[in-house]
């Protein structure tokens, strides 16, 4: 574990994917879950919540996020998260070389690292909006790895931060520890397996008899969606194909090897969570599902290689890393030509808008104002997701530059109908970016714009932009 290429591999990883992910950020191609995320980081050790959700403890167990809190608390930016979630990929790789080393030396370890660096899924999930499973893969292959060493303190120290990332991994250790409590009953590594067992069901009891009610939770646990199956529209054919292809994309590049190993038995629980759901995004890669079983398929996949005679390690390596950069370059879940682009006028216009508006302005927008809005106001929120939904926001600002934009199209013919009826009237207006504002109950108060708040936009924007005015 002390080997340079490792680590110098680590750094440039974790190097990588903050370029990567900070190029994606200035074109504005983060989606919901990063404003999500960095409202709920952003107010870590205040409310631990957001608009969308309220209280983030309402919904999922992941005190890893203080984590998260205390790095933007010492480096407010959206690019600290974008840091911290390359730096969770690249740490997957150092207990995958550690698993190999032993048994198959240091060539064979330097060679399962690179397959780890350049595994499709494990790039995607970087890659994507930070997340709270961004942690899950690292967590989970440093606790396997510590307790196949012998470990045992670093072993409870990894469960926690596992068991800190969100309540599934708590299900997923839980069947884990039960598992490794059976296999080596009677032995040192039978209690510990024993303690992350027990210690798992724990986390899972006071989360949903304590945490979630003392939150306000009012509806049902809400994953819970995933499975609520109806009838099958496509067909049964469509469904069992749609997740046959996803297995092949998760296993082909590793030569199907994580089911040599016994270890492959811990990821049938992660795996089945994904894939006994309804919706395809959970068994798509390049969404963060991919973080429940992530690590459990890399761990397996090490002592699987390490297992392998000596003559054949070497060549399955090689295929490994072959079809691993085939995989990237036909079916990339980093979907480098949607989100890998080199900033526009727009970007730069939307972004200038948005340094105008006053601190804490309460409004409502699309997905791309909202990720740049939400690490530093607590009440932006996003548009309403079907035209049913009333706007309640004070303020809503839309840019038709961005006209790709779901929210947009979702909510943007009930916006023009709330104006066309005077429920909303125009503060401002810069190119394509529109800033409306609820209208007063005086229909007077109303068409002149005397509102305080709008004149502090006008004025902020005049101050920002020389194109704007300053006007009653």
């Amino acid at each position: 574990m002390r080997d340079r290429f490792l680590w110098i591999g680590c750094l440039a990883y974790a190097g990588l994917f903050t370029w990567l992910g900070a190029i994606k950020y200035a074109a504005h191609r983060n989606l919901v879950d990063f404003g999500i995320f960095s409202q709920t980081v952003a107010s870590a050790f205040g409310c631990f919540c957001n608009p969308i959700e309220g209280s983030h403890w309402a919904f999922h167990f992941s005190p890893i996020l203080y984590v998260a809190g205390a790095a933007v608390a010492l480096v407010h930016s959206p690019l600290t998260l974008v840091a911290l979630q390359a730096i969770a990929g690249a740490l997957v790789a150092p207990p995958v070389y550690g698993l190999v080393r032993p048994r198959g030396g240091v060539g064979a370890a330097r060679l399962t690292a690179v397959v780890v660096w350049l595994y499709p899924a494990l790039a995607g999930l970087t890659f994507g909006d930070f997340h709270e499973n961004g942690f899950a893969p690292a967590a989970v292959a440093w606790t396997l790895y510590s307790f196949d060493a012998g470990l045992v303190g670093w072993t409870l120290v990894a469960a926690a931060f596992a068991l800190a990332v969100k309540e599934d991994q708590a299900i997923f250790l839980a069947v884990g520890g039960a598992l490794g409590a059976w296999r080596y009953r009677g032995t040192p590594r039978g209690r510990v397996a024993t303690i992350v067992g027990i210690a798992s069901i724990a986390v899972l009891v006071v989360f949903f008899a304590s945490v979630r009610p003392h939150m306000g939770a009012s509806t049902g646990w809400q994953p819970w969606r995933f499975y609520a199956w109806q009838p099958v529209a496509h067909g049964v054919a469509y469904e069992l194909g749609s997740r046959f292809g996803f297995l092949l994309l998760v296993f082909v590049p590793l030569l199907f090897l994580p089911f040599r190993s016994a270890m492959m038995w811990l990821a049938v629980a992660p795996l089945a969570e994904v894939l006994f759901s309804r919706m395809p995004t959970t068994f798509t890669l390049g969404t963060h599902y991919a973080g429940a079983w992530l690590g459990y398929v890399l761990v397996a996949f090490a002592c699987a290689v390490r297992d392998l005679p000596v003559a054949r390690r070497r060549t399955a390596l090689a295929a490994c890393i072959a079809l691993c950069i085939v995989e990237l370059a036909v079916a990339d879940p980093m979907h480098p030509g949607l989100n890998l682009r080199r900033p526009q006028a727009r970007d730069a216009a939307l972004d200038g808008f948005l340094q105008t508006l006053p601190p804490d302005a309460a409004v409502a927008t699309q997905e791309e104002a909202y990720t740049h809005l939400a690490l530093t106001d607590p009440n932006a929120a996003l548009l309403p997701e079907t035209p049913s939904q009333p706007l309640a926001s004070r303020f809503v600002l839309v840019d038709g530059d961005f006209p790709d934009s779901p929210r947009l199209q979702e909510y943007g013919r009930a916006l023009a109908r709330a104006v066309a009826q005077g429920r909303y009237v125009l503060v401002r207006r810069e190119g394509n970016i529109a800033l409306y504002e609820r209208s007063a109950p005086a229909a007077s108060a109303a068409r002149a714009g005397q509102s305080s708040s709008a004149r502090t936009m006008r004025c902020g924007a005049a101050h920002g932009d020389q194109r704007a005015t300053c006007s009653a």
